[in-house]
Parts: structure tokens; sequence; C-alpha cells
């Protein structure tokens, strides 16, 4: 029976998967050597599968218990005929675990050998069994010299548990990291190996639950992905009019950023808003329109009575999306502060906040780590050292729902974390955060609460740039998602 199973919606820390071990050998049921065996055997399953044909197999073990799942993978691979040569320096200290790990890989006819960088080049694959969840402080002078061995190398990686190098509750590292292609966690599977730097080392992230599953308590995140979302964007009725499917008000777009503005209000209306005003310089009306003419637009020089009624005709609002920092685009905050309606805040309207003591249960702020640093007054470095840690924040000192942008998403309303592995590096394009910032505001304006219609759209904008990417990730532009969106927003 296959031990490797799809990976769960339930994310936990790892002090919660420790304790849901010792739990599960408090219990009778099982012992941590037991642990151990599972682990290696579901590592020598995904390399028996994938790699049968391989002659030179380097195994990498550290001194703890995930040195001891490394060795157990090395005793399987060399009883079934495979050519292993182990590498691991002498453990000090040893486990009851990883002593006896050794011991029956010695009786298997195994040697364990010094770290040496030749047999890590000339490697077909290689099994990470280094640090696991061990990783403290600075990585050791050798073990960085051994890590970056393997990340010049042509070797196929599996990675046991975590990259080693890799903290798993933050998806960041601080000296170095294994870069695996394949990445098989243990027991649960940890919050950070599915946003930040994580997304990148991991590589593809299976999991071995080792009968763990009924000891683990509440997670402290879940993920979202499309097939949780069928059920939430329900098929309009048939008698359904422009009127019924929302109104927006989309504000943005001082001299020279007609674009920002232009793309989330299409944004709005490809997510299903019925209907969409632009308010803007006057001087990109031909811009809006004549590119988008489905697209209602006010100009506006000052912010006078017909702004307002604007913002009262809408169900809900978007604005930042080059709204730029001068007086014109800080009046018009002002304005949408002073509705009741649930709003949207992106781009500009986040660096004009900083210096605006507001705070709100009502709207939605989607900042991409430069933004959430300006915000929090700290660097992105430490952003995206502990990117739960600074949506937490953000939320603490703005309120509302937070979207902290980047590689795995967060979404967070101060009682749920909501991590989103979706999308891809051709993201990494203007224009495509002013995308998402339209597709929220299209779904609330539709009736979706905050966190639904935060987390719906960051799942159908990055599935969206899933399929733009098939023509390439490189040169995807923000307007190439709008065809996608309209087509998983019906999927889905």
């Amino acid at each position: 029976m296959s031990q490797v199973h799809s990976l769960p919606t339930s994310l936990f820390l790892t002090e919660q998967v420790r304790t849901a071990e010792l739990n599960a050998v408090n219990s009778g049921s099982v012992s941590l050597y037991q642990l151990v065996e599972r682990a290696g055997a579901a590592a020598f399953q995904v390399i028996s599968e994938r790699q049968a044909n391989t002659s030179r197999i380097v195994i990498l073990a550290g001194h703890g218990n995930n040195g001891a799942d490394a060795y157990v993978t090395a005793t399987l691979l060399l009883e079934a005929g495979f050519c292993v040569k182990l590498q691991a320096s002498t453990p000090s200290n040893p486990s009851d675990e990883l002593t006896c790990a050794i011991h029956r890989f010695l009786e298997a006819g195994g040697e364990a050998v010094k770290f040496c960088g030749s047999q890590i080049a000339e490697a077909e694959v290689i099994v990470d069994g280094l640090l696991g969840t061990g990783i403290t402080g600075e990585l050791s002078a050798e073990l960085a010299i051994v890590i970056d061995a393997v990340n010049k190398s042509s070797a196929w990686v599996l990675s046991l548990d975590v990259p080693s190098g890799l903290n798993p509750d933050t998806g960041s590292y601080t000296t170095a990291a294994i870069e695996a292609d394949v990445t098989l966690t243990f027991g649960a599977l940890k919050q950070g190996l599915l946003t930040g730097k994580a997304r990148h080392n991991c590589g593809e992230l299976l999991i071995a639950e080792l009968g763990l599953t009924g000891y683990l308590p509440e997670p402290s995140a879940t993920q979202i992905v499309c097939n949780q979302c069928i059920k939430a964007l329900v098929p309009r009725k048939r008698d359904a009019h422009k009127g019924d499917c929302g109104k927006v008000s989309v504000i943005g777009g001082d001299y020279g950023m007609a674009g920002a503005v232009r793309l989330a209000a299409e944004g709005c209306l490809r997510s299903g808003a019925g209907l969409v005003t632009v308010i803007s310089r006057p001087e990109h009306q031909l811009i809006v329109s004549a590119t988008r003419p489905e697209l209602m637009f006010w100009g506006c020089e000052l912010v006078d009575m017909e702004v307002y009624l604007r913002l009262g005709w809408a169900s809900a609002l978007v604005i930042g999306p080059g709204l730029g920092t001068d007086d014109w685009g800080y009046n018009l905050l002002k304005a949408v502060d002073l509705s009741d309606k649930p709003c949207v805040i992106d781009a500009d309207g986040l660096n004009l906040l900083k210096d605006m003591p507001m705070r709100q249960k009502d709207w939605i702020l989607t900042p991409h780590p430069g933004e959430a640093a300006r915000l929090l007054d700290i660097s992105i470095e430490e952003i995206e050292q502990d990117r739960f840690k600074a949506v937490s924040l953000l939320h603490q000192e703005y309120g509302g729902v937070i979207v902290l942008k980047g590689a795995g998403t967060l979404i967070y309303d101060g009682n749920k974390c909501v991590v989103a592995p979706v999308g891809n590096p051709g993201l990494a394009s203007g224009g495509c955060g002013d995308v998402l910032a339209g597709v929220i505001g299209g779904l609330v304006a539709q009736g979706y609460s905050s966190m639904e219609a935060a987390c719906l759209a960051v799942v159908i904008h990055g599935g969206a740039a899933d399929l733009a990417a098939r023509m390439g990730e490189r040169g995807m532009l923000a307007s190439d998602l709008m065809p996608y969106i309209r087509q998983l927003v019906n999927e889905i």
C-alpha cells in the first residue's frame, strides 16, 4: 500500500508535529524508531518509483533523526540492489534511533564516509537527510559547503522532511538551503513549505503521514486549492440582470498611470461584476473607454459631491492602482475612508495609508513585500524572513483582511490564516497586482465576504497565471490573464 499521499489542506508548526509524535509514542501505538522506519520506507518508495534506473545514489545523513531517516533509506536501497554511497560526519551524541539505524545500515553491508564534494558532483540521485526540521541559527561551515555542492550538482535531489537549511515554520533560510527536486515531508504538512523561498527550494512537495494524523492538534494554518472553491461560486439565476451582480467603483490612475486602473477595472468585470465605474483623471477617459467600452468613466480633478455619489452608488470599492501619492490620491483615499462600503486597497493606496492612521474591519489590504515593509516600517528582508509574523502584524496594525502577496500568498483575517501556493513567476510583471485587486473587488460586490473574496480571487488569479504560462512565463502580461479569469470563474 502506498505510504505517500496527496497533500492535505491542514498546515502545522514543527512543534505541533513533534508533540503529535510524542503523543503517538506515549499512546503505545508506535515507537520513535518505527516512525523512522516508516519515513525511510516512504523515501525508498519515491526513489524506486521515480529513479528506478539510477546507478549512483549519494545519501547525506545528519546527526539527528533526519539522519536516521537517511540511514534507513540507504539500507532499503542497498537491500534492493541500488548502488549507494552514504556520507556523514561522526555523530557525537547520537539518539537511540540514529544508533539503531546506523547499526542496521552497517549490517546490510553499507559503509559511511565523510562528506566528499567529488562524489556529490558525480551523483545521479542525492538524498538530503542532513538537517530536516532541526535547523537552528547559522549553518556550520561544513554543512554550508555540502549544501553548495548539492545545489551545483546536476543530480535529482530528494529532501527528507524539509530541504536542509530551510525553516519549516517560515519558509525562509539564513545562510543557504538545499534546492530539492522533490521534498517528502513526514507526519504533517509544515506551514512554511508552501510560501516564500520554500516555493523554490522544495520542488514538488509530497507527504508521508506516518500514522500521526489522529494525534495532530488544530492546524496553525490551512492551504487553499482550486477544488475547494468548486461550491463557492454558484451559477447565476436564469433571471439575473446586471444590477444583481454587483457594482464597483475603481479609483486611481493619476497622470501617466491610466493602465493600472484600467486593468483593475477589467479584473472586476472578468470576475463577474455587473457594473464598473472608473474614477480617474479626465485625461484618461479615452484610454479606458476606447479599450474597454463596457467600463463607465468619471473624470475627477477634485473630490466633489459627484465623486461621493459614485462611491455611494457602488457595492464595493477598489482604490490604489496608479493612484499616486500626491494630494489628488490622498484626498480620494480620505473620501473612500468616509464611505461605508467594503473596500480593496492596493498599490499607492497602501503607500498613502502608511501616513494616515486608519484601521477598518471592512477593507482588504493587498500589499506585496515592499508595500508590507513600508506599512510596518521594517525591511523587506524582515518581511520575507517570517511572512506569517508579518501578515499578523499587518492585521494588528490595520485590521480587515490582509493579502500578503508573493510566492505562496498569505490571507489573514485575525482568526484564520490561509496559504495559497498558486501562480508562477510570470506574475512578476507590472499590472498583475492591479488585476488581483480588481478580481477581489468584483467578488466582494457579488456578495462574498471579504475573506471569501480574497481567498477565491487569489486562487483564480494564480490559476489564470498558470493557464497563461502555457505559452511561457517570460513575457506574460497582466492583460493575458483576463480570458483565463473568465474561464475559471465559470469552471469553479
